[in-house]
């Protein structure tokens, strides 16, 4: 996974060194909308996503009102929810009631009895074994420039080159702010006398001192982007650690995957893997739990955040996406065993900027489509644009023409509307991003029955995924093509300039840079459903 887990860490950490009818759809214009721009509540921020940009002047996806407005009192059926990511702790008490049941499998039992060719597959299946890190693909061509063709393995090469020589500066930096996180750390933790903190408290320090006010400013950089400061240094130390991997080459030592005993460049060589969805640690299944909490966390039950479709979904996982980039081979499987085993709508938040074996993830997507299977698919962390840059898996392979009508890319907004409504990570593209969503500071499940804000494409993808879920969940007999259709036409039009492209980027019309030009909208996207239903 081209980091779209944690990528926006680097860029933290670069920035902090330096009406309603079934008969008429309400299809909301910001430009037209008395927008304003207004302080947002910690209330407010723990559910933004779910709130409507007319009544809370927030940017969110009115989940809120379409369940109040919409969904009161109709028949619904489950929908499962496909989540490939690096695993989900199913054990979370927010989720275990949302998790899928192999009903034709019998557990422990050793064998396969519904002869879909994996053993005990309650919940899922572990494509990782017990892999929590692995390289990066531009490190296994460089291994092996059979992968691929000359061209390829040269552009491969100039990055692992470039990697390598800017390590050292890397290095420096990196430590530079593994100093300046802990000390602000101190300097905070002395200053409001508690351990834990977050933006809101460090928005009440008045000290005038300087070491006090600078030590506010570098931590509130940090914290914009979602974790928090333990995790912060977490993610700092792997970042420190990957470096010094490069610079004593031990990266291209390393042999993550022999473990598993399967052959990743054979597609037929599929007896591999185990059942154990979480994986061999809970807490590197950060991100998966986050994810498919986004979807399928309970609503309104009075602990942690709120799920978009809890009520009407089943999270049946496919632990594929490692600490690193994900094998083509895991990830053409996982969607295939998904749609094989029942799910309606897979969530991919992952991405890398090689395929070596591109063709098994499109022929993973084609037989989804076949199969009226709706994949949605984050855009990626680069901050850039995906029409002229690499980002895989994706559903055209040539940047222009689609091969297939069931996938879905998903930009990431941020909570303030305005100019800075997108994320500053978020990739676009007005051809290979479709919309956008909510993808900053969305707080939902972590491991050991925890819960945190995370930010990412990684984010705004299952927010998507599951007003999908609720759609195919009311409306069944909308097709995957037509749901996608449907999220694309009736999202929130926006009519203004936004920056893009990190910090050095520069500014576009919103329109301009996804094919829909818009951002999700429940509220709309379920009416649009209920009139193509004829409902």
């Amino acid at each position: 996974m081209k980091k779209i887990k944690l990528t926006y860490l680097s860029l933290a950490l670069a920035i902090a060194l330096t009406g309603c009818s079934t008969t008429k759809v309400t299809m909301y214009n910001v430009d037209a909308l008395p927008v304003k721009k207004a302080k947002i509540t910690t209330e407010q921020l723990q559910r933004w996503s779910h709130l409507d940009v007319l009544t809370d002047t927030i940017p969110g996806m009115s989940v809120d009102k379409a369940y109040a407005e919409l969904l009161k009192d109709k028949v619904s059926s489950k929908v499962i929810v496909g989540i490939i990511d690096s695993g989900v702790d199913i054990e979370h008490p927010d989720l275990a009631a949302a998790v899928w049941t192999n009903s034709k499998e019998i557990a422990g039992n050793g064998i396969d009895d519904d002869n879909n060719g994996y053993i005990d597959d309650m919940h899922g299946w572990n494509f990782l074994g017990d892999i929590t890190k692995e390289n990066l693909e531009y490190e296994r061509i460089v291994k092996d420039k059979s992968l691929v063709d000359e061209a390829t393995f040269q552009k491969a090469k100039a990055i692992y080159d470039k990697k390598t020589a800017d390590a050292t500066q890397g290095r420096t930096q990196m430590e530079g702010m593994m100093m300046a996180a802990n000390s602000a750390d101190e300097v905070l933790k002395k200053e409001l006398k508690q351990d834990i903190y977050t933006i809101e408290d460090l928005n009440k320090i008045t000290s005038t001192d300087a070491t006090v006010v600078q030590s506010v400013q570098v931590m509130k950089q940090l914290l914009s982007f979602g974790l928090p400061v333990a995790d912060l240094k977490v993610e700092i130390k792997k970042e420190l650690e990957g470096i010094i991997s490069t610079l004593n080459g031990e990266n291209l030592k390393q042999d993550y995957r022999k473990v598993l005993g399967d052959n990743p460049n054979d597609l037929t060589d599929t007896k591999y893997g185990n059942n154990n969805v979480i994986g061999p640690d809970k807490q590197e299944a950060l991100h998966g739990t986050h994810v498919a909490g986004i979807v399928a966390q309970g609503r309104y039950n009075n602990i942690g955040g709120d799920g978009v479709a809890s009520n009407n979904v089943e999270i049946m996982t496919l632990r594929a996406v490692p600490d690193g980039d994900e094998y083509d081979k895991d990830i053409a499987l996982s969607i295939r065993y998904a749609v094989d085993n029942g799910a309606k709508v897979i969530n991919g938040s992952f991405g890398k900027s090689f395929s070596p074996h591109k063709q098994w993830v499109y022929d993973a997507i084609k037989y989804a489509e076949k199969k009226d299977v709706l994949i949605v698919h984050a855009a990626g962390n680069d901050a850039k644009n995906i029409d002229i840059e690499d980002n895989f898996p994706n559903d055209s392979d040539d940047k222009k023409t689609e091969f297939a009508d069931n996938l879905i890319t998903i930009g990431a907004l941020n909570f303030e509307y305005g100019e800075n409504v997108v994320a500053n990570f978020s990739n676009f593209g007005a051809l290979n991003v479709d919309v956008f969503a909510p993808g900053v500071q969305i707080y939902a499940t972590t491991p050991e029955n925890s819960y945190q804000y995370l930010a990412g494409t990684s984010m705004a993808a299952p927010n998507v995924a599951g007003v999908a879920a609720l759609i195919r969940s009311y409306y069944p007999k909308l097709s995957a093509s037509q749901v996608k259709q449907i999220l694309m036409d009736s999202g929130t039009a926006i009519n203004t300039m936004v920056q893009v492209g990190g910090k050095n980027g520069e500014k576009k019309q919103f329109s301009t840079l996804s094919k829909s030009g818009k951002i999700v909208n429940a509220y709309s996207a379920l009416q649009m459903a209920a009139k193509m239903s004829g409902k």
